[in-house]
């Protein structure tokens, strides 16, 4: 039995608490925050039997076998080398860290432990890893693009007031790329199992429109992105194109693709009732032809927060890598580096 502790009380620390509530080989035997009340009352709601304020004493506790990191980006990543300093497991919520050189600061301190990345969401699914099956035994050849368009129109104004941290550069990194471009390329790039080498971005990125910041969309301060597009060139002969927009004028749009020379995957990264994976491919007859490769319901699972943790706690007990890896978790934050360099300066950035 693994004893993890939740650092942090809000909202995602809810859900992890959830998920390790349903395992037999793990409990959650303490819960970390500053706000002594709120951790207090979460953790009599998950039977949770140690609350402390104290993050420094938690880590030093021999008993602890790992830590479960759910709270704002930009105060993880002293937390999870400390962690690792002290023995202990580290599965950190997305985006990974606010840039690729936290994330190598991580790897460093890390040793044969295991570092993970709540960014693995949405692989854990039966359909992602049909796809990533299918992809491994070459059945789409030589890939050639990968290619994400998630945009959403601004709904209705929001009846309460916005998170303050997920639109500041300061506290999050940044805006609507790193909320969800880390699950959009997690979810991508792991069916390719992380295997790409970036060399150059050209991307822009625009901030909140004033219809919508004046509508209250945003928290003030908000500096961040709603709105990012760019593209990437791979050594391994492939490109990425992206965009993601959120509170925008776009209709809806949401499609997720990898093309190969031999065929070409539509997929479905959330939760559908339909056909999740749609394969186009080359036919002696046609020219091409498209057929389901995998259908299934997969709305009423709950593996998007489920996921991350089940897979964790496995991995500390097989001994193995886990499904988003601290260094596969690396490859998104150099991408996020470069596409917000190319945005400031106009011009493609290297890596």
């Amino acid at each position: 039995m693994l004893n993890l502790a939740v650092i942090g009380s809000g909202v995602i620390a809810q859900y992890h608490l959830r998920a390790i509530a349903k395992l037999k080989t793990a409990r959650a035997a303490a819960l970390c925050d500053l706000r002594l009340d709120v951790a207090q009352k979460t953790a009599a709601e998950f039977g949770v039997p140690r609350v402390t304020a104290d993050v420094k004493e938690l880590l030093a506790d021999p008993a602890i076998d790992g830590v479960v990191l759910a709270l704002p980006t930009f105060a993880r990543t002293a937390i999870a080398i400390e962690a690792f300093r002290h023995g202990k497991h580290v599965l950190t919520e997305k985006p990974v860290a606010m840039n690729a050189a936290e994330v190598r600061a991580m790897i460093a301190a890390q040793g044969n432990l295991v570092g993970a990345c709540c960014s693995s969401r949405y692989r854990s699914f039966e359909s992602a890893r049909v796809a990533n099956e299918f992809i491994r035994a070459g059945g789409l050849g030589a890939i050639r693009t990968i290619s994400c368009r998630g945009v959403n129109p601004a709904g209705a104004p929001p009846k309460g007031p916005m998170p303050v941290w997920r639109l500041r550069k300061d506290l999050n990194g940044g805006g609507i790329f790193v909320n969800w471009g880390c699950y959009d390329l997690d979810y991508l790039l792991g069916l390719v199992d992380f295997k790409l080498t970036p060399q150059y971005a050209l991307g822009r990125t625009w901030t909140i429109g004033s219809p919508f910041a004046a509508a209250t969309y945003a928290a003030p301060g908000s500096d961040a992105e709603t709105h990012a597009a760019f593209f990437v060139t791979f050594a391994e002969g492939c490109a990425l194109t992206y965009e993601r927009a959120e509170f925008s004028t776009l209709p809806s749009d949401n499609r997720w693709q990898i093309a190969g020379d031999r065929g070409t995957l539509t997929l479905q990264m959330l939760k559908a009732t339909k056909a999740n994976i749609v394969l186009t491919e080359a036919d002696a007859t046609a020219g091409t032809r498209t057929r389901v490769l995998w259908e299934g319901d997969e709305n009423q699972l709950t593996l998007e927060h489920d996921g991350p943790v089940f897979d964790f706690v496995d991995a500390i007990l097989q001994k193995r890598a886990p499904r988003t890896s601290l260094q596969d978790a690396l490859l998104f934050a150099r991408i996020a580096d470069a596409l917000y360099t190319s945005a400031t300066s106009g011009k493609p950035a290297a890596f």
